[in-house]
């Protein structure tokens, strides 16, 4: 209850009402407080003089360490993300995670339009698939690292570095001008 937060907040509970509107927006507000790091990496990528690839790779790494760093509201976003409640979709899209996912694929299409990235690349699959690699990897990196093969379970810089390398090099090797399995 808004009494219960209040007392552990140590204030009163018309203190939490002065700034929160609810106990709904109060919660939309923790969420948010875990990705403002995020935003604050991701937002100076764009003007950055290093390559595209240490920016990416940077990125990556910061993103991984900021869900683990707030794992516990980390949980709590997959959670509302795996809801079936399109409202509450709408506001974590809206007011939590959304606007550091469209600094990234305004990134990403930077470098596109650079000539870095291909022009026939989606910017949006990429950047979902950069974060949906993070994402898989906090939920399973308990399990990965019973795994003897895994061997960056417990590095996070090799894991984001090798995801960076895989999206922007994929797995084929270009020596061979043949498509795998032809």
């Amino acid at each position: 209850s808004m009494r219960q937060v209040a007392e552990m907040a140590g204030v009163s509970k018309a203190n939490i009402y002065h700034h929160f509107e609810s106990k709904q927006a109060l919660y939309i507000a923790v969420l948010r407080s875990s990705v403002t790091e995020t935003h604050e990496i991701l937002e100076p990528l764009a003007d950055s003089t290093e390559s595209f690839e240490s920016r990416l790779k940077r990125f990556l790494q910061a993103h991984l360490s900021q869900i683990f760093k707030h794992s516990q509201n980390s949980r709590l976003i997959l959670r509302e993300a795996m809801s079936q409640d399109e409202g509450q979709a709408k506001t974590l899209a809206d007011k939590v995670v959304g606007e550091n996912f469209r600094l990234l694929i305004a990134l990403l299409r930077e470098a596109q339009t650079a000539g870095v990235i291909k022009p026939e690349a989606d910017p949006v699959l990429c950047a979902t698939l950069l974060v949906g690699s993070n994402v898989f990897f906090f939920q399973a990196q308990n399990v990965m690292k019973h795994i003897s093969e895994v061997t960056f379970a417990n590095d996070l810089e090799v894991y984001s570095n090798g995801i960076v390398d895989m999206v922007l090099n994929g797995i084929l090797n270009h020596a061979d001008n043949t498509r795998a399995g032809k």
